[in-house]
């Protein structure tokens, strides 16, 4: 049974099905649909960000009348209509073509985030938006997903940022009532799902679906008056609270997540934990063996048997890790409906030769999956270097644990401009064709000054766009002016202009550009050849660190001296990230390697014709083909890596990136600048799409689970 959303203003009846569209996530990567909406009333589409359900609800009913009769507006109606019906089966898909026998076998995928659109604030940043681009992309392929998170009533935090530079966190509740979003009920009506136990009380689980194209989301909820109050509140804030807090979320998550899907009749086949925080959706899979009798070794080779776990961290300390006494006094005497001891069961949280007497998720993940991935070539390598101990005796080289390179969902990252330019200069039904590398090659002869001419657009709506959010928090929040001229009021659109937009944090190294002030200052006032660049993301609430790299950003772009070229846009989130990707002229990434796990947002500009300059780590280091793009090669052996690396970086702008940017012909067009956007764009979209990830997925590790084929059990050891 289900509550649905409240409803939106009076809908014309030839044109009521609006409601329904609005409701599922995909029109969000539909060209048709959100076209639609803007046709209904673009001011408002704007003022909305891009909602569309809040746009029903404000829409002058005399305009929704008037489109009832418009013969454009139906015949893109109706086109969005057939796409949505669509949606109801997976007939014709690439899962129902190429896996035939697998028809009516469910995967489920865990994660603690989910990054589909900003109108629903449940993500932080790249785990959340990678797990929502795999949720499209398995919609788009018609793999048989099921997708399970918490709902986040104040998502993770909205930033503002003092006069001073100090970043603070700030919330404004989400209504899950306002998004598109259905409430659950339990069989006799009752609001919750299922019942968990957590630190000697029950906690009842609600959930709510949210349809993103094929793919059904549930999101837990424990905003429920059968609840203490101390647990109403437990999954309110993304990564909030203490440890405890966080513990309960991970517990709530696992094990309410699993007892959710058996009560809405999901039972799936393969079970993917992404990243550590839904290690105990494996421990209620084995506590629903044991229940049957199954002995507790036995209940672990079934549940490893149907088991993936991928790992996004290459850094031990970014694993969550909790104390045994917490973790007992979360789970109770759990390892009595296990059928083993006390010890035995923290056991499966132990690190061998580190964290003594402390519980691992990530090692619970690991011994409980049969298959383990990394999110990159190089990644891979390093978690089998930063999980060696887990096989003892074994070579590093040995230590079973893959990759799958991450990917970003096509549709959700590229322009409207540039999808039609593909349009004309590869067919209308281009998109039908994307694993056809020879389509990828033929993007390489685009004519130069179409594309240069598509870029420059985009870069003017992100400098309009930038105009306008400064002129929006000066009426609204700021109120010294101090806080306008460093938010990008002073840029330039012709100069050549670097995005970075990341989280802050330590290994990303945002302020790696600003170590010899005067050498970039050099670069950025040039009159004939200005460089500006435009900073934008978050720091994690508890990062102190984190937050000081922010400060020094922030007090940059306040800097005289910089003249305006640098700005800082406040409260980084998905609207505000498809304007950077698709505008800026150059991605900047600048990770440590090899902390870098893949790191996708370089991926997002690509698509866009966006060259990136960076490290050769995560996905770059088996991107960069010295074509589409620019590389900081690693330090020579006992090299210093921050001064080598800020040497490399001031060298390549000043010799490499700048003069092919203002290098022009007789029309005013970049042609060897042109040409790296060509090679960006061609090696993401044959390599680097959610599509090649989540059918590396299917071919390598769901397909066969599904098929319940052999596998080498060889769990981790103790």
């Amino acid at each position: 049974m289900k509550r649905s959303t409240i409803a939106v203003s009076y809908l014309p009846e030839r044109i009521e099905a609006l409601q329904e569209i609005a409701t599922n996530v995909a029109w969000s990567w539909n060209r048709d649909a959100r076209a639609l909406f803007g046709l209904l009333d673009r001011p408002l589409w704007h003022l909305t960000r891009h909602n569309p359900l809040e746009q029903l609800r404000r829409v002058d009913p005399g305009r929704l009348a008037t489109c009832a009769r418009n013969t454009k507006f139906l015949q893109l109606y109706d086109r969005v209509i057939s796409d949505l019906r669509a949606n109801d089966s997976n007939v014709g898909t690439w899962f129902a073509q190429d896996y035939p026998d697998l028809s009516g076998r469910t995967v489920a995928y865990f994660c603690a985030e989910f990054g589909l659109h900003n109108s629903v604030p449940i993500y932080s940043g790249g785990l959340g938006v990678l797990a929502g681009d795999h949720c499209k992309a398995s919609s788009d392929l018609g793999v048989p997903l099921v997708a399970v998170g918490l709902l986040y009533t104040q998502g993770y935090f909205d930033q503002r940022i003092r006069l001073d530079g100090w970043q603070e966190d700030t919330d404004e509740r989400f209504d899950p009532q306002m998004g598109p979003l259905e409430s659950l009920t339990g069989p006799n009506g009752e609001p919750w799902l299922a019942v968990v136990r957590a630190f000697g009380r029950p906690v009842h689980i609600g959930a709510w679906r949210m349809k993103v194209g094929r793919v059904p989301v549930y999101l837990l909820d424990t905003d429920l008056e059968q609840n203490d109050p101390a647990d109403r509140g437990l999954a309110s804030r993304l990564y909030a609270g203490g440890p405890e807090q966080r513990l309960k979320q991970e517990w709530a998550l696992g094990i309410g997540g699993v007892r959710v899907l058996r009560a809405v009749g999901v039972d799936p086949g393969e079970w993917h934990a992404n990243e550590g925080h839904a290690a105990f959706m494996l421990v209620e899979r084995l506590r629903e063996h044991t229940a049957k009798g199954t002995s507790f070794d036995d209940a672990m080779r079934q549940v490893r048997a149907t088991s993936l776990f991928t790992t996004h961290t290459p850094v031990p300390a970014g694993h969550d890790i909790f104390s045994c006494d917490l973790v007992e006094q979360c789970t109770g005497p759990v390892w009595e409906e296990l059928g083993v001891g006390r010890d035995a069961f923290l056991r499966l949280g132990y690190h061998p030769t580190r964290d003594h007497g402390q519980f691992h998720m990530a090692v619970v993940a690991g011994r409980l999956s049969s298959r383990i991935n990394g999110v990159a070539k190089r990644h891979g390598e390093e978690s089998r270097r930063i999980w060696h101990d887990l096989w003892p005796g074994r070579k590093t080289s040995q230590v079973p644990i893959s990759y799958v390179t991450n990917g970003v969902h096509l549709a959700t990252w590229m322009s409207h401009r540039m999808m039609a330019l593909l349009d004309n200069h590869l067919g209308p039904d281009w998109g039908n064709r994307l694993d056809d590398p020879s389509l990828w090659a033929q993007v390489l002869t685009i004519d130069d000054q179409v594309l240069w001419f598509v870029h420059c657009e985009l870069k003017n709506i992100l400098m309009a766009f930038i105009r306008e959010q400064a002129r929006r928090r000066w009426s609204d929040e700021w109120k010294e002016a101090q806080h306008v001229v460093g938010a990008g009021t002073l840029l330039d659109p012709d100069a050549l202009t670097i995005g970075f937009g990341r989280r802050f944090a330590s290994y990303k190294r945002s302020t790696l550009i600003f170590r010899d002030i005067e050498r970039l200052r050099k670069l950025l006032i040039n009159t004939w050849r200005p460089v500006q660049i435009v900073f934008s993301g978050k720091a994690h609430p508890a990062d102190e660190d984190g937050k000081k790299m922010l400060q020094e950003v922030y007090q940059f772009s306040r800097d005289p001296r910089l003249e305006g070229r640098v700005a800082f846009l406040e409260d980084y989130e998905l609207h505000l990230a498809h304007r950077m990707v698709q505008g800026v002229d150059l991605w900047l990434n600048l990770p440590r390697p090899p902390l870098e796990a893949c790191g996708t947002s370089g991926m997002k500009a690509a698509l866009n014709g966006v060259p990136q300059l960076s490290t050769l780590d995560g996905w770059w280091f088996e991107a960069y083909d010295g074509l589409n793009g620019w590389a900081i090669k690693p330090a020579p052996e006992g090299g210093e890596g921050d001064d080598w690396d800020a040497e490399q970086l001031y060298s390549l702008l000043e010799d490499e990136v700048v003069p092919l940017f203002y290098d022009r012909d007789q029309h005013g067009v970049p042609q060897g600048w042109v040409d790296k956007m060509k090679h960006a764009l061609r090696t993401v979209g044959e390599r680097f799409t959610a599509r090649r990830m989540v059918q590396q997925y299917v071919k390598t590790y769901y397909a066969p689970a599904l098929r319940a084929e052999a596998f080498v059990d060889d769990p981790p050891g103790a």
